[in-house]
C-alpha cells in the first residue's frame, strides 16, 4: 500500500473509485468533473490516492478556499483496511500546516462515514445541503487529537 500525493493522470482512477462506493453516491456521476478535480487537486487545495499494485483505491481531496474536505472515498472491495484513516490523516496534517482555519464537511446521515468522522473527533455542528450531517475539526481539536494518540 502506498499512499502519496494525487496526480492529475490519476483522476480517472479516482473517478473510478468515486462512483463504485455504495454510501453517499453522486445522484448524477456527471456532477462532478475531471476539470472539477484537477481545479480542486491544484488550485484551491491538495489531494492524495492511496496504491494498491498500482491501482488507486483510495482518494482524499482537501480545499483551501472553501476550507472543507471536498472528497473522501475508498473503493468498497478496499474497506476496513485502514486507507481511509491514513488519507484522512495526512489530509488533515497538510491541511492544517497551510492554516489554523476550521475545517468543515457534509456527509450523509447514518452511514459509515457519519461513524467514521464521530470517531476522528469531528464535531457535528448541524446540517449542510440537502440533509447532510455537517462536521467540522478544529486546528487545537487536531492537535490535541495528535497529541494523544502519540500518547
Amino acid at each position: 500500500m502506498k499512499i502519496r500525493e494525487a496526480l492529475i493522470s490519476d483522476i480517472e482512477q479516482m473517478q473510478f473509485v468515486r462512483n463504485a462506493v455504495k454510501e453517499n453516491m453522486l445522484s448524477n456521476p456527471n456532477l462532478v468533473t475531471d476539470r472539477d478535480c484537477e481545479e480542486f487537486m491544484t488550485i484551491r487545495g491538495k489531494g492524495w490516492v492511496c496504491e494498491i499494485d498500482h491501482k488507486i483505491v483510495g482518494f482524499s481531496i482537501v480545499d483551501l478556499k472553501d476550507n472543507n474536505i471536498w472528497a473522501l472515498f475508498v473503493h468498497p472491495d478496499f474497506d476496513k483496511q485502514g486507507i481511509g484513516r491514513q488519507l484522512h490523516d495526512i489530509m488533515l496534517n497538510w491541511y492544517f500546516s497551510q492554516t489554523d482555519t476550521t475545517v468543515w464537511l457534509g456527509t450523509a446521515p447514518n452511514t459509515r462515514a457519519e461513524t467514521f468522522y464521530q470517531r476522528k473527533g469531528w464535531n457535528v455542528i448541524g446540517t449542510h445541503g440537502k440533509g447532510e450531517i455537517k462536521f467540522e475539526m478544529t486546528a487545537q481539536s487536531w492537535k490535541d487529537i495528535q497529541k494523544n494518540k502519540a500518547c
